[in-house]
């Protein structure tokens, strides 16, 4: 027997290998040491000073669910890269290098060279070098056609560039930026209501979404890359929160020095119609509502009161729309750390 015969195909390993490779090299920054292929990536921090590094490593979730349903598999792996770098941009960190794990079944080098498209796609656009990574076929594990996916960040910021929210007072605006949907969360409930209790199919055209359900819950994850690194650089910035999983409920304190709270204000933003469309389905109570989705706001920063003009000049610079969303109060002796005006 050949390890082709228990359904390890080395051959189409290599193909996809080959693929990776040149999707990867289009990358590279000048840090990176190391071509794709060696046992280990090498990056080189010579022009930090005094750098602290930030890492993180996430997955997509169930969206996987939807790419498999659609065949459309390029769009996955840029929401994976921008899900990690909003992740750690929010603690002040410039992302240096990004590695994947993408692990199925049986191997077909077509879908995986669509896959690391998209992560090639996220890390050019955050400055990211894909430097690395792991493309493991393992049969009986998973379902025909499926696969997994995982991401691993790595960025540095100076030490005295650290945002670690200390700062943040009461007084201080809370920014929302808009999402571009579900980005990477709320998805086993989304596909839930949307296949089984409605019935809908990936194609179904849905009037008020402006397109078809799988367009609606393909779109991809936004990064708040440049905006973050904009009000940072003028000093405008004290806090920030990536809205992911747990919603505005549970991220925003992330953020918060202990002692104060956050008050939302539910009018400063329209919900968008695909949010809505899911409340109505599953007759969603509010506060699972507002913990499992992220409701039209993909990351909440917080501004001097006294300077949030200029903060809202500068992203208006980068065609970015924001929301006053609501402000930082001092939190009541055992209440909420979000209150919802």
């Amino acid at each position: 027997m050949r390890y082709q015969d228990a359904g390890v195909d080395i051959d189409e390993a290599d193909r996809a290998v080959s693929a990776i490779r040149k999707l990867a090299r289009g990358t590279f920054t000048r840090g990176v040491l190391t071509d794709i292929g060696t046992f280990g990536a090498c990056y080189s921090l010579a022009r930090w000073k005094n750098p602290v590094l930030i890492s993180s490593a996430d997955g997509v979730g169930t969206k996987l669910k939807v790419a498999f349903a659609t065949g459309r598999h390029d769009t996955i792996g840029e929401d994976l890269v921008n899900h990690c770098v909003n992740d750690i941009a929010v603690q002040g960190a410039q992302p240096l290098f990004f590695l994947d794990y993408f692990a199925t079944g049986k191997l077909e080098a077509a879908v995986a060279a669509q896959v690391v498209a998209g992560l090639a796609r996220g890390c050019r656009q955050n400055g990211c070098a894909l430097i690395g990574g792991e493309t493991a076929e393992m049969p009986g594990l998973y379902a025909p056609g499926e696969y997994d996916l995982a991401g691993f960040i790595v960025g540095a910021a100076e030490r005295r560039g650290l945002l670690t929210g200390k700062r943040i007072r009461a007084g201080d605006v809370l920014l929302g930026l808009p999402s571009n949907g579900l980005h990477t969360n709320g998805y086993s409930l989304a596909r839930k209501l949307l296949f089984e209790v409605a019935g809908y199919q990936p194609a179904t055209v849905v009037p008020e979404l402006g397109g078809s359900i799988a367009d609606a819950l393909l779109q991809a994850h936004r990064s708040y890359l440049k905006p973050i690194r904009a009000l940072l650089d003028k000093g405008l910035l004290r806090g920030a929160a990536h809205i992911t999983g747990g919603g505005i409920t549970e991220n925003t304190p992330r953020m918060l020095p202990e002692g104060l709270a956050a008050e939302i204000d539910t009018r400063a933003w329209r919900i968008p119609p695909v949010f809505e469309l899911l409340r109505r389905l599953g007759n969603l109570p509010e506060d699972d509502y507002r913990r499992t989705f992220n409701l039209g706001i993909g990351m909440i920063l917080a501004a001097p009161r006294g300077k949030v003009r200029q903060a809202e000049a500068v992203l208006r610079s980068l065609g970015e729309p924001c929301y006053a969303a609501g402000q930082v109060v001092a939190r009541k002796r055992g209440g909420p750390r979000v209150v919802y005006r």
